[in-house]
C-alpha cells in the first residue's frame, strides 16, 4: 500500500468514526465515548500525515508510535461502544475490524522502519580507513 493509499485510508477512517459519532445517544455517558472517540479516531489521519512529513527515520518512529496509539485508543472506544450497547454490533464491528488492521499495518510499519534504522547505524559504525 502506498503513503497516497494510506493517507486516504486514514482519512476516510476519520470520516467513518466521525458518521458513527453522530449517532450516539446524547447521554452524557455516551457523549463521553463519542467525545474520545472523535478524538482518537481522527488522530490516527492526522498523526500519519505529520508522520509522512518527518524529518528523519527516528521522528518518523516516534510518530508512527503515535498513530499507532490512537488507532489502539479508538479500538479501545468502539470496544466500549459495543460493550455499553450503544450501537449495533453490526454497525460497529467493520469499524473495528478496519481499525485493528490500521493497528497492524502501523506497528508493521514502525518495527520495519526501527529495524532497518538500527541495520543502517550498525553498517555507518564501519571505519571508511581499512
Amino acid at each position: 500500500m502506498t503513503t497516497t493509499e494510506l493517507k486516504e485510508r486514514t482519512k476516510r477512517f476519520s470520516l467513518r468514526v466521525l458518521a458513527l459519532v453522530d449517532v450516539l445517544a446524547k447521554s452524557r455517558s455516551d457523549n463521553a465515548i463519542a467525545n474520545q472517540l472523535a478524538r482518537s479516531g481522527t488522530s490516527v489521519g492526522s498523526n500519519y500525515c505529520a508522520a509522512c512529513r518527518a524529518r528523519s527515520r527516528a521522528e518518523f518512529i516516534a510518530k508512527m508510535g503515535v498513530v499507532e496509539e490512537e488507532a489502539d485508543e479508538s479500538a479501545f472506544w468502539l470496544d466500549l461502544v459495543i460493550a455499553h450497547g450503544l450501537l449495533p454490533n453490526a454497525r460497529v464491528e467493520p469499524l473495528l475490524r478496519e481499525c485493528h488492521e490500521l493497528v497492524a499495518i502501523m506497528a508493521a510499519s514502525r518495527i520495519s522502519a526501527a529495524r532497518n534504522a538500527r541495520q543502517s547505524s550498525i553498517g555507518n559504525r564501519r571505519s571508511p580507513i581499512p
